[in-house]
């Protein structure tokens, strides 16, 4: 087992999530490809069923994402500083803080939580194996109510 002296992800590292991210931005699921492994992949999501696991998961994940991408409106993110980085044999994981803005049903919204990423290196880059999402805070604005008289 070879462990790396790297402390954070470098851009090549980065660039998968970059991706994820922005396909939840635009629903523009052309934005994935190359972005998952072409192994064994498997995510962990705070909807239903939760875990996707294997091609069929994958493919499940990318429907379902799909349509709750859809109903949401101006969406963008912004990543903290990388957290937990450990680079073995290959393999890379690490975790991102991750800030949401986006609208939903006319109301503005603000999700806080953390993606934490397994990569591993494949056809010269570096492809997704796993992922798991965690809420940690999410707000909600109150609709503007009709104007005042």
């Amino acid at each position: 087992m070879t462990a790396s002296s790297a402390s954070a992800p470098d851009a090549a590292m980065m660039a998968g999530p970059e991706k994820l991210a922005r396909f939840l931005e635009t629903g523009d699921a052309r934005v994935l490809d190359g972005v998952f492994s072409t192994g064994e992949v498997t995510i962990l999501e705070n909807f239903p069923p939760h875990v996707f696991s294997g091609r069929d998961g994958l493919a499940h994940w990318r429907a379902l994402m799909t349509r709750h991408v859809g109903s949401i409106g101006d969406l963008r993110h912004t990543f903290g500083p990388p957290q937990d980085f450990a680079l073995t044999d290959g393999v890379v994981h690490f975790t991102l803080p991750t800030h949401w803005q986006g609208e939903r049903d006319g109301k503005p919204f603000t999700e806080l939580g953390g993606w934490t990423f397994v990569q591993v290196r494949e056809d010269g880059g570096w492809r997704i194996r796993s992922y798991g999402w965690a809420v940690i805070s999410f707000e909600e604005a109150q609709a503007p109510g009709p104007p005042e008289p």
